[in-house]
């Protein structure tokens, strides 16, 4: 049992000064701020993956910047040793600082209701703009627009298109001329609204709207000394940023900024020394780390927080995904369903720990992206399922799954993506599933053969056994699920062991299938196996007692994509 120290892990927290003043453990990406004045530009936009601290860092300027905030918060950090630049710039600014996160709705209508809600909520921090001297009573007029329409409730957010549209721009203007200080913009998740307007049908009204109100807050906004925008893909200039020349992109390939997002291996081996936990460096390495931001190698901070936290209540937890459950996966789901052969080869290929050399484009609009199945690479870099190796080729990159996280979550949906490409063709699994009463082991090995061939397998040396194992016992075993009046199980305890699967039918028939890997392709082999571990470890005994009065056994080799199935 751990006894370090009592600093809390901010599992699921990423405001600044939540994890500051609760005791939270931080790690220190102040030094952002400096780099981001000393590059600064009027408009800046980051894309990076989710969960990979935007927001924390989004958080974190908000506090450094805004007038009032609490100094404190940075004592001991690594921004605090620039004496000039904190006396300049600390607590000096004006900042709107908005997420998008929750702007989405079955309709456009809903989606505009909730975008609304973002913004009023954001303005009622500004109440003391009712009462400023230094505003008119028409500028106090155009910010009540902003919060409440003919009413006394302050939750009611009922402001028109054109209020919205010019929000963030009103916004910013009373603001400065509150303050005499220019104002900065922050904008988290700027890309959510877009990816949800796609799926739910409404896309150009939301590019309409979301163009007009970044035009109107970014584009010659006097008022404006900068602009911050976050979010996982980068949405073309043409499509949202018209007429925007003042933007500075910075990209998962851009040098720049590349260790203040994310944890780096230094990062990673503080936190571990820190709580006790080094003795699991190799294991964190192996599922966590693997991604290249610029020239930078990055873990994922969600994973190694969610994971220090579950070991730190038991050392012996295994590693496991918690990624893709946090992470918005209904686009790069679409788009492998949408996979053609081809495709589908260089997946297998990523997967089993090869690279791939491929156009990506980080500059893609929701519409492009559908165009081509080509554009695959480009979501699956953007969104993290792929990161870069080696050297860029032009607009080519190399591509590989950047750890073992990644490539169970790729084993994942491609199960899911066979069992449902399978289970559309019901008269050719029907045939399948019924040659295993019937003892058709020829029938059974050319049916798997076929469907190995339309599937992605596992099969490169440098996965586990287990791994590959556990892919085709899937396979088999979501196939045979397909008949609802059996009695199907998987790793129950037969016999002196566990039987990979069993199945009872209404007939009474019991049925026992022992599955190998053959690393070596010696088919025969692995059948021979398969078949003395059924007897010597007694399966059919443990079925009997199940009051079956026919058992058929079965054992199945497979190695990449072919197969051998006998009778045992």
């Amino acid at each position: 049992m751990n006894h370090g120290p009592k600093k809390k892990l901010p599992v699921g927290i990423d405001g600044f000064e939540k994890i500051r003043k609760n005791d939270f453990y931080y790690v220190d990406k102040t030094m952002f701020i400096a780099e981001l004045l000393q590059n600064w530009g009027e408009v800046n936009l980051f894309t990076r993956p989710r969960r990979f601290g935007k927001s924390l860092n989004m958080s974190m300027l908000k506090c450094f910047f805004e007038i009032g905030g609490d100094p404190t918060l940075f004592d001991g950090l690594k921004i605090s040793r620039e004496k000039e630049l904190c006396e300049k710039y600390m607590g000096q600014f004006p900042v709107i600082s908005v997420s998008l996160k929750s702007v989405e709705g079955r309709s456009f209508e809903m989606a505009g209701a909730a975008f609304r809600s973002v913004i009023g909520n954001e303005a009622m921090r500004f109440q003391f703009l009712q009462e400023s001297e230094r505003l008119s009573e028409a500028e106090k007029a155009s910010y009540r627009r902003l919060i409440r329409v003919g009413t006394t409730s302050l939750s009611i957010f009922d402001m028109t298109d054109a209020v919205l549209m010019d929000s963030l721009q009103t916004l910013s203007q009373l603001l400065a001329r509150h303050y005499g200080r220019k104002v900065i913009l922050l904008i988290d998740e700027y890309d959510v609204p877009l990816d949800k307007a796609f799926h739910a049908g409404y896309y150009e009204e939301m590019v309409n709207l979301i163009r007009s109100m970044l035009g109107n807050a970014l584009k010659s906004n006097e008022n404006l000394f900068f602009a911050v925008l976050m979010g996982c893909l980068r949405i073309s200039k043409e499509s949202i940023f018209t007429g925007l020349n003042n933007l500075k992109t910075h990209t998962v390939t851009d040098s720049r900024y590349g260790g203040y997002f994310g944890f780096t291996e230094t990062d990673v081996q503080e936190m571990l020394r820190f709580y006790g936990l080094s003795d699991h460096a190799d294991a964190i390495k192996e599922w966590y780390n693997g991604y290249s931001f610029g020239k930078t190698d990055v873990y994922c901070p969600w994973d190694v927080i969610n994971y220090c936290d579950a070991l730190c209540a038991d050392p012996q937890t295994p590693p496991r995904d918690y990624w893709s459950n946090s992470s918005g996966n209904d686009l790069v789901k679409r788009l492998i369903y949408m996979a053609n052969r081809t495709t589908k080869e260089e997946i297998e290929r990523l997967i089993n720990g090869e690279s791939i050399v491929k156009p990506v484009r980080q500059d893609l609009t929701y519409k492009d992206i559908d165009s081509s199945i080509d554009n695959i690479w480009s979501v699956l870099f953007s969104t993290g399922y792929l990161t870069q190796r080696g050297n860029s080729y032009g607009d080519e990159l190399e591509l590989v799954i950047p750890n073992k996280e990644i490539t169970k979550l790729f084993v994942r949906m491609a199960k899911e993506w066979f069992t449902e490409t399978a289970r559309a063709d019901f008269s050719r699994i029907e045939k399948f599933c019924m040659a295993f009463p019937g003892g058709d082991a020829d029938t059974i090995c050319e049916m798997l053969g076929d469907y190995l061939w339309d599937s992605i397998s596992v099969r490169d040396t440098a996965i586990r056994k287990s791994l590959k194992e556990n892919f085709y016992h899937g396979m088999v075993l979501g196939l045979l699920r397909s008949r609802g009046d059996w009695i199907i199980r998987s790793n129950e305890e037969l016999g002196e062991g566990y039987s990979d699967i069993s199945i009872c039918t209404p007939e009474r028939t019991g049925i026992i299938v022992e599955l190998k890997y053959q690393e070596d392709g010696n088919l025969e082999k692995g059948c021979a196996e398969a078949r003395e571990q059924i007897e010597t470890r007694k399966y059919a005994e443990g079925l009997k007692r199940q009051r079956v009065e026919k058992i058929i056994r079965y054992g199945i080799a497979f190695w990449e994509k072919e197969c051998m199935v006998i009778t045992a």
